[in-house]
């Protein structure tokens, strides 16, 4: 018996042209941005300091008093809305509504 042998085809090369190489290189560079991105946020990155923290004042809110009188007061020259914002987030209010013997904490 005679040894045959087998030949086989020519595999085709199986490599990527330029666009694919491209495209390829698109998606890696992407995904590093997104994974560098999440990550930077998990560490803190771009958080603000704050070199001096708020103090603030205890203000109980009397009959007829709202909370733009009160940040009236508070803010002086200064931008009267911000404050009302400041207000609300120091003291959780959803609402700029408050009632007459609530406590208030207000930025001095």
């Amino acid at each position: 018996m005679s040894a045959i042998a087998l030949q086989h085809p020519s595999l085709p090369r199986l490599g990527l042209n330029r666009r694919g190489r491209l495209a390829r290189f698109l998606v890696v560079l992407s995904l590093t941005v997104v994974l560098g991105a999440s990550f930077a946020m998990k560490a803190g990155a771009g958080d603000s300091v704050n070199s001096a923290p708020i103090s603030y004042v205890t203000v109980i809110v009397a009959p007829g008093e709202s909370l733009w009188s009160i940040a009236t007061d508070a803010a002086g020259s200064g931008d009267l809305r911000a404050m009302v914002d400041e207000i609300m987030s120091a003291n959780s209010l959803s609402t700029p509504d408050v009632a007459a013997g609530q406590v208030l904490r207000v930025p001095a």
